[in-house]
């Protein structure tokens, strides 16, 4: 194990953090039965043999699904918990916000708790004062700043917790998916006020499942599964290694929890996404084609069937849905198979997005159209234009503008120099 970065912000060697999990913890009523019997423990690492060097100004993105080990992380770097194994140390002045409500005294107001949380994290009381009426407007609680917090929502805690955070001028920033409880105009002006910090030299270590954040915000990310770090490099490679091992994860788990509305007739099922070369991706880059191989199984005679194809961006706009429904199958007999494959041009911004493929039928009912099935989503990170914004690439072009071609006018005859007679 080499020795820790003395120089760095934050510096991990070899660091693990190891729960005890009981599996057959008794009951309480039945606690006096059990009493000289032991439970059967096993060990539970959140957490093992990361190692990880952050500098100073550097702002660190960590994602990862649920459970691969983020959160804990984050509080072994702000000291709620120590590490089992390993050697940690962060260098500073650092401030959490790990959690909506962490930290606030329930039965105290805003204000006083402004100055707990202030003191805690190093501030003098002539220091509080004098950032006092700044965090507050910040916060935008001067109407509610002297009732005691137990009245306030998720969205109150977090803006309190972070205008504190912030005007406490850590050297370490901890950020953990709090801000997502946030209304969209507070989030921006955070992310502006830690585009500030950072500028100023401060870390920042930012969790999150919002995979734009990481793009936008941060120099570097890390993408954590199983406790461990598998990836560490620059934020639009590190969400595309992530989005690898979703489409793995993907491929061996039945359907995601996605609900899928069965109607007796036929089945859909959306394989493993291809590039045009016929490799299986989960990136592509943008206006590239991409086929999505499509097996339709009709249960019963299928009639007047038809596929259509549904994109999503990351949060869940639909970015664009078309379908056959012009051109249905006339007949797909009971017990056979149908496969066809979907093939798009993804004209969109680097970003998440997923492709969802459904099954319908045509209905004599005024034209309606039947569901009859619908596959569980794949999930596809496009890359290539990460300057680009919104929800579609529409490839602007910059220049001059193009002369249009000389054009002689006619003239009468008496501007030409001609004379009546």
């Amino acid at each position: 194990m080499s020795d820790i970065d003395l120089n760095a912000a934050i510096s991990l060697r070899g660091v693990g953090k190891r729960y005890t999990k009981y599996d057959d913890a008794p009951a309480l009523i039945t606690a006096a039965t059990h009493m000289f019997r032991r439970s059967r423990r096993s060990k539970l690492w959140a957490v093992r043999d990361v190692d990880l060097d952050v500098q100073p100004g550097e702002s660190l993105g960590v994602i990862g699904r649920n459970g691969a080990g983020k959160s804990t992380l984050l509080q072994m770097l702000c000291g709620v918990t120590a590490p089992s194994d390993g050697r940690l140390r962060v260098r500073g002045r650092v401030a959490p916000l790990i959690g909506v409500g962490v930290g606030f005294h329930q039965e105290l107001s805003g204000r006083e708790n402004i100055y707990v949380n202030a003191t805690i994290l190093g501030l003098s009381r002539r220091e509080i004062d004098k950032r006092l009426d700044s965090i507050i407007a910040f916060a935008e609680l001067e109407s509610f700043i002297d009732t005691p917090v137990k009245f306030y929502s998720s969205g109150m805690y977090v803006r309190l917790g972070f205008a504190v955070a912030v005007h406490t001028e850590p050297d370490v920033l901890l950020i953990d998916e709090v801000l997502a409880v946030g209304d969209l105009a507070f989030r921006m002006k955070c992310f502006d006020s830690m585009r500030a910090i950072r500028a100023q030299g401060a870390t920042i270590v930012f969790v999150t499942h919002q995979l734009t954040i990481i793009r936008s915000l941060c120099d570097r990310a890390i993408v954590m599964s199983n406790g461990t770090s598998v990836f560490d490099g620059a934020p639009d490679a590190a969400v595309s290694h992530f989005h690898d091992l979703l489409r793995i994860d993907q491929d061996e788990e039945s359907d995601l929890g996605w609900a899928i509305r069965r109607s007796g007739i036929a089945t859909v099922d959306l394989g493993a996404l291809e590039a045009g070369d016929g490799t299986t991706t989960s990136s592509i880059n943008g206006f590239d084609k991409l086929a999505l191989p499509v097996t339709v199984h009709a249960e019963q005679d299928l009639v007047d069937g038809f596929l259509g194809v549904a994109v999503h961006s990351e949060d869940g706009t639909l970015v664009y849905a078309d379908s056959a429904h012009e051109t249905p199958w006339p007949l797909v007999k009971a017990g056979t198979t149908k496969r066809v494959t979907i093939g798009l041009q993804l004209a969109l911004p680097t970003g998440a997005y997923s492709v969802t493929v459904g099954l319908y039928q045509r209905s004599d009912i005024a034209g309606k159209q039947v569901q009859l099935d619908l596959a569980p989503p794949r999930l596809i990170h496009v890359i290539g234009r990460p300057m680009v914004q919104g929800i579609a690439d529409l490839k602007a072009t910059f220049g001059p503008k193009p002369r249009a071609a000389a054009t002689r006018r006619s003239q009468p005859a008496a501007r030409r120099g001609s004379r009546t007679p």
